[in-house]
């Protein structure tokens, strides 16, 4: 238990980061850290290598939130305005969300990952089960869509 606790407090952060970019709010973002973390803490024994915690507990992270993404769609709630919670500024917040939501969910993914998450593009690979010149190729095309958004 002392060893699950210490590396997931050292992931919460870039884990609530992932999650409220990913899921558009504060509340949708915090139920998928805790299931996350209520799942992982589950199967933590099962865990061989246990310095592959950060990469395990974002891929459990990441398909929490397409479960939920897609739950929510299949109900037809609407995504509500984003709530700050420790982020700087609630203006480029909110325009980052926007500018987040325009792209397709695995662009939207591999980006929040990259810049939020600090994952290198091999990294992401392994956890998305993809080609890393795909996941490159994704990660460029989200960015050019960002760049013609903002010009």
């Amino acid at each position: 238990m002392e060893r699950f606790m210490e590396q997931y407090q050292a992931v919460y952060k870039d884990m609530y980061r992932l999650a409220y970019y990913y899921m558009g709010n504060a509340e949708d973002a915090e139920d998928a850290v805790q299931e996350t973390a209520l799942s992982a803490y589950e199967y933590f024994h099962r865990l061989k290598n246990k310095e592959a915690f950060r990469p395990w507990i974002f891929k459990i992270l990441v398909n929490r939130c397409k479960k939920s993404l897609k739950r929510r769609n299949l109900w037809g709630i609407r995504k509500e305005e984003p709530e700050p919670s420790y982020e700087p500024s609630l203006t480029s917040q909110a325009e980052l969300l926007e500018l987040l939501g325009r792209l397709e969910e695995e662009e939207r993914l591999i980006v929040t990952l990259i810049v939020f998450g600090g994952y290198k593009g091999e990294e992401i690979a392994r956890l998305l089960n993809k080609n890393h010149s795909t996941v490159r190729s994704k990660y460029r095309r989200a960015l050019k869509k960002l760049e013609s958004e903002l010009t």
